[in-house]
């Protein structure tokens, strides 16, 4: 039995599990698949069990000289990728809350963080300013969101996590900004698991994304209960295709 729902294993198996197998052994799978969208055109998916899935729409397939007949690795397949110009994007790593700790969210107060409204626009705005340039576009968390939720000293909002409908799916994305000065307190683990018990309620998985190399983001996805599920990649803005 997955550690993880039904929605999340049926979200990710579907990229490839749809299309045309190119080639498939232990530890790589080349799937061909002419729905993908146009910033989906070729997703990798690595799970936590060490296996690369791909999937690419004819197109790119093509243009990458990728076929049913050839013998491939990973090295091999990164590597046509380069030769043909398709740049991917950094890899993020993707984490979700396992069945077992949906029970002991549910269960939780969520006193320490509420939801933010329109109400709080005036709160959010000093929030915004408190902050860099550079956080507030890394965290994208906006207060026009599907959800936010944001946690407080003193009246005065230090940590907000919000989320959104990812990919038309029922998948909630998180995004969660605390200002400097307030790290290290555990505003963001009580904002993304209030937010988390929302999102549940509503019948939504939530869904946290960072950077593979970026080691505190990686530590609150842990610090808040959550479970690598894998690795993914899509095709960058800057590809050359």
């Amino acid at each position: 039995m997955s550690l993880f729902s039904q929605e999340i294993v049926d979200f990710w198996k579907k990229p490839f599990a749809d299309g045309e197998v190119l080639y498939e052994d232990q530890t790589l799978l080349l799937t061909v698949n002419p729905a993908l969208g146009e910033d989906e055109r070729v997703t990798v998916l690595e799970t936590v069990h060490g296996k690369v899935l791909v999937a690419l729409t004819p197109e790119m397939a093509a243009r990458a000289n990728l076929s049913r007949q050839q013998e491939l690795s990973e090295v091999i397949f990164r590597g046509k990728l380069d030769e043909a110009g398709i740049r991917l994007h950094g890899a993020d790593y993707l984490f979700y809350f396992r069945e077992s700790e949906r029970a002991a969210l549910a269960q939780e107060s969520i006193d320490a963080a509420r939801q933010l409204s329109q109400r709080d626009e005036a709160v959010f705005a000093a929030f915004q300013a408190a902050a860099t340039e550079q956080d507030l576009d890394d965290a994208y968390v906006e207060l026009n969101h599907w959800a936010v939720f944001g946690a407080f000293e003193e009246e005065c909002l230090v940590s907000a996590a919000s989320a959104y409908p990812w990919s038309g799916s029922k998948l909630a994305d998180i995004g969660v900004l605390t200002l400097v000065p307030f790290r290290g307190r555990g505003h963001a683990r009580k904002a993304v698991r209030a937010l988390s018990r929302y999102a549940f309620g509503q019948g939504y998985e939530p869904q946290y994304r960072c950077q593979t190399d970026n080691l505190a983001s990686t530590a609150l996805a842990k610090a808040c209960g959550l479970t690598l599920f894998g690795k993914s990649q899509y095709v960058s803005p800057d590809s050359t295709v």
